[in-house]
């Protein structure tokens, strides 16, 4: 795998993605290692002197009035990482903790942190070595950034804690270091600092969500083709005119999409003469542009967001670029945070009309013509009943993930950081939701498959049928019930996968 190369300026979205899941390997750049020397002049320079300086010379936060002589400083340092390493609950992920170390370094390799050159190479040699620190879910406020979950990534590189080696085995940090020939980094000035205060974890989290809810809404238009076509509704409500007259351009792209998708299908040819008595459908079909479409529109701004912070240097004090050391309050997490609630609320929402179109499947009196449940012999045979409840209850927590954690606040060091964003526990929550999310689609996309097979001999347009005939490789057609546990997870993993969107891409080349 190619290495990725972080410098100066912002990481790709793409890159953040290949070193957190994929192992993608990192090199510093020349020009990194040149601006990274010399911001370390600069607080070379302030560390000779014998004025206070934040952070050089000085303790921290509500600390902040003491100035530290030269000899105490590395115990200074050592003694932040080793205090603020303070979480706890259950290990966050891999994937996460590898993101927040990846953003760290791109701050560190701005320069503006002040850090030496060393310290930035072994941060690096860390996650080439697959060496992953253990961070605890609970412990960051959001302000001054992730400070302890980054705390926990800085203990392990002065050779202390717990760490994750490349095989996943929990192993004593000092051990992994010096099996993976890594010598532990004693800290100097600021450098104990440089490597906790910043919005990297939330940011990471952002990233990775944005990446995954692209996929999941060009998969809940795939999902909702299917229901209105093997629900016998009308795709003229989706033209273009009619979409137009409401300039959303998320929404445009939802109608664009369903017209792609129900091109060509016999089912819905079936029901377009004059006999048809349906004036119009439900809303739950009806308007899967609009809801869909404000999720993408929320996505968009969210992307924009992280598009901004993905170019930032976050830390406090910061190198500027004419050598000044300021104090400043760019790491707090508020426009972070607040986007992060914001998908929360498009996820609970998409899922919300996705369980809305599942559930017309199952009840006779809505879904014209199938059977109940879409069981086999019904009564014998309760068909995706209870695929409906499992459904409604991840819906249901949804709504709870929706409620903002950014708009909570709990002062801290002494009333010193009086206002906080939370934004850690927003990414958090955010991260379930997507999972719920991506489930929810998966069972109707089960359950719409089902239903267009039970729709034969009258044929699915080739878009959709590409998609259930994708999923039929994974789980059999309709029958007597059979253990559905096993057949949800199946559908989950081919819409987790892309395979979905791939199949259905397939026919209509790149959806919106």
């Amino acid at each position: 795998m190619n290495p990725v190369v972080v410098g100066p300026g912002p990481l790709s979205t793409a890159a953040v993605a290949a070193v957190a899941r994929h192992g993608a390997p990192v090199v510093l750049s020349a020009e990194a290692e040149d601006e990274i020397a010399r911001g370390h002049a600069v607080i070379e320079e302030l560390a000779a002197d014998n004025r206070p300086h934040y952070g050089v010379s000085t303790g921290f936060g509500a600390l902040a009035t003491r100035y530290i002589p030269a000899p105490l400083r590395t115990r200074l340092q050592r003694s932040l990482i080793r205090s603020h390493a303070a979480g706890s609950g259950p290990e966050v992920e891999r994937e996460v903790v590898r993101a927040l170390m990846l953003l760290r370094l791109s701050t560190l390799a701005t320069g503006r942190t002040g850090v030496r050159p060393v310290t930035a190479r072994a941060y690096a040699a860390l996650l080439n070595a697959g060496i992953t620190p253990v961070v605890r879910e609970y412990g960051s406020l959001g302000c001054s950034g992730d400070l302890a979950p980054l705390a926990h990534c800085a203990l392990a590189l002065i050779g202390e804690g717990e760490v994750r080696d490349a095989g996943g085995a929990l192993r004593p940090a000092a051990r992994a270091l010096a099996e993976a020939g890594i010598e532990p980094v004693t800290l100097r000035e600021k450098e104990g600092l440089a490597l906790i205060n910043g919005t990297d974890g939330m940011l990471g989290m952002l990233v990775l969500a944005c990446h995954d809810l692209r996929l999941l809404l060009r998969t809940a238009d795939i999902a909702a083709a299917l229901s209105v076509e093997a629900l016998l509704g009308t795709d003229a409500v989706f033209a273009a005119d009619l979409q137009a007259l409401r300039p959303h351009p998320g929404q445009a792209d939802s109608a664009a999409n369903l017209r792609a998708l129900l091109a060509g299908s016999g089912i819905m040819a079936s029901h377009r003469g004059p006999e048809c008595t349906r004036v119009q459908d439900a809303y739950s079909l009806r308007c899967a542009p609009q809801v869909h479409g404000a999720a993408r529109d929320t996505l968009g701004h969210a992307e924009l967001v992280a598009s901004r912070e993905l170019a930032a240097a976050i830390d406090n004090p910061v190198v500027t670029p004419d050598g000044r050391v300021e104090s400043n309050g760019n790491f707090h997490g508020a426009p972070v945070a607040a986007v992060l609630d914001f998908l929360a609320i498009s996820a609970a929402d998409v899922a919300s009309v996705s369980e809305r179109r599942t559930d017309r499947f199952l009840d006779v009196a809505r879904n014209h013509g199938l059977s109940a449940f879409l069981a086999d012999d019904p009564g014998v045979d309760s068909g995706h009943m209870i695929a409906q409840y499992t459904q409604a209850a991840i819906v249901s927590e949804l709504k709870r993930l929706a409620v903002p954690a950014s708009v909570d606040s709990l002062p801290s060091s002494a009333m010193q950081e009086d206002h906080v964003s939370l934004g850690w526990s927003a990414a958090r929550k955010l991260r379930r939701a997507v999972d719920g999310l991506e489930r929810v689609i998966a069972v109707e996309l089960l359950t719409a498959a089902r239903g267009l097979d039970l729709r034969a001999p009258l044929a699915a347009a080739p878009a959709t049928a590409a998609v259930r005939d994708g999923l039929r490789k994974r789980v059999p057609g309709p029958g007597p019930d059979r253990y559905l546990a096993p057949e949800i997870e199946a559908a989950v993993a081919y819409t987790a996968s892309g395979e979905a969107l791939a199949a259905a891409e397939s026919v209509t080349g790149p959806l919106r």
